[in-house]
């Protein structure tokens, strides 16, 4: 297939191992996808928690996984020393966790419609305090990141067990991402995360921020698009969630004012 994305550099920031199917879609497209991850991801050096959680695993009404690192870092560990609790339902924030959770066979899983954050989720008729008073809730996550999702459902009654099982990071090596501005002319930038973005910004100095500042940013969500704004980029273009919406957002933009 080929498309007015033919010939693009477009840089693909996912952490490597989430990578693989946006930037096949890119190169399918005739594009050059540049693989770029913003973010290093790893297991949680504390298992600890995680260990806890697994051994209590039948007193909870409710397992949220908050991203497909979530479900990666943490299902497999639980699958392997005991099977996954037929009363207990998963919720998740997003399709592709979902997509993650039903690759492990967890078909009884929460979704929201139509918008996919902390705050879609909270919204749910199955987390109102109502619902969710006096009972039991695990938190799958990573390391830091917002704090909404677990303080909401404690102020609605839960108990909420928060427990990290991966950890983010800064890719070590800064120089690389020097390396890739001087590459040559990078046409787009995909950006799926708000942690991420501000890594990249950090790492470079004025000159290169300014010419991040004038390259189109493609992101998957309102939130990532603020911080964007709030760092002078002046193209930031928000599509859909997941990989689809960033793809639909390259095709639809208008690449011959460029």
């Amino acid at each position: 297939m080929t498309s007015s994305l033919a010939g693009r550099r477009i840089v693909v920031t996912r952490p490597r191992a989430q990578a693989t199917r946006l930037a096949s879609l890119i190169a399918e497209r005739g594009a050059c996808p540049l693989l770029f991850p913003l973010l290093e991801i790893a297991p949680d050096e504390n298992q600890a928690p995680l260990l806890a959680a697994i051994a209590r695993l039948d007193d909870y009404s409710l397992a949220i996984f908050i991203s497909p690192n979530a479900v990666d870092f943490s299902l497999p560990k639980i699958l392997a020393l005991r099977p996954w609790p037929d009363a207990l339902p998963a919720a998740a924030i997003g399709p592709s966790t979902v997509e993650r959770l039903h690759a492990h066979g967890l078909r009884r899983t929460l979704l929201p419609v139509g918008r996919f954050d902390s705050e879609a989720l909270l919204d749910l008729p199955e987390l109102q305090p109502e619902r969710v008073g006096g009972r039991r809730i695990v938190l799958w996550r990573g390391n830091g990141g917002r704090e909404l999702l677990a303080a909401t459902l404690r102020a609605r009654g839960a108990e909420v067990d928060a427990v990290a099982c991966y950890r983010r990071s800064a890719p070590a090596d800064a120089a690389a991402w020097h390396e890739l501005q001087a590459g040559g002319t990078i046409d787009a930038w995909t950006i799926s995360s708000s942690e991420g973005l501000r890594n990249l910004y950090d790492s470079l100095d004025e000159a290169q921020r300014e010419r991040l500042r004038s390259t189109p940013v493609f992101v998957p969500h309102a939130r990532i698009a603020e911080v964007a704004q709030q760092l002078g980029l002046r193209e930031v273009v928000l599509g859909a969630a997941a990989d689809s919406g960033i793809v639909a957002a390259l095709d639809a933009y208008d690449w011959s004012a460029r």
